[in-house]
């Protein structure tokens, strides 16, 4: 199932950041020369796509990517042993912290306090999480000690 697991993770985390990299490097500047009624209706029909997409990319992501962690079980009972370990759970620790930011994210929206600004904000943080996480994922199996 590994090579199952990986190449699924793998997929799924291009899709995931090639998403946000559209929304955060691309789309934020592409905005700007639009008028406000047509930004408005991009912006809205780019998140309602995004979501609808995002939702089982980001499901078939975590999937994976448990399915993966449960090989390195062993690694991970000991994160501090190894710098595979480390590395690994370091990886995990940021995953979870893109829950946290998507949970706020729900909170925001469902209490109507979603701002331009905090939209800005999360997309671009979760983008910064991620690509630590690619740099994570190359290092665990290049830096040993």
């Amino acid at each position: 199932m590994y090579p199952f697991f990986l190449v699924a993770h793998l997929l799924a985390a291009i899709a995931f950041i090639g998403t946000l990299f559209f929304e955060v490097v691309i789309w934020h500047r592409a905005r700007q020369p639009l008028t406000e009624i047509a930004q408005v209706t991009a912006d809205q029909a780019i998140a309602l796509r995004s979501r609808k997409v995002l939702h089982g990319v980001v499901l078939l992501l975590y999937g994976a990517g448990i399915g993966l962690a449960w090989q390195y079980r062993g690694a991970l009972s000991q994160p501090l042993a190894s710098s595979f370990g480390t590395l690994l759970s370091l990886k995990i620790l940021l995953a979870l912290s893109i829950i946290g930011h998507y949970l706020l994210l729900a909170y925001w929206l469902t209490h109507g306090r979603l701002t331009a600004t905090r939209a800005s904000w999360i997309r671009r943080s979760i983008l910064g999480h991620m690509v630590l996480i690619v740099i994570l994922a190359k290092a665990m199996f290049y830096w040993h000690g």
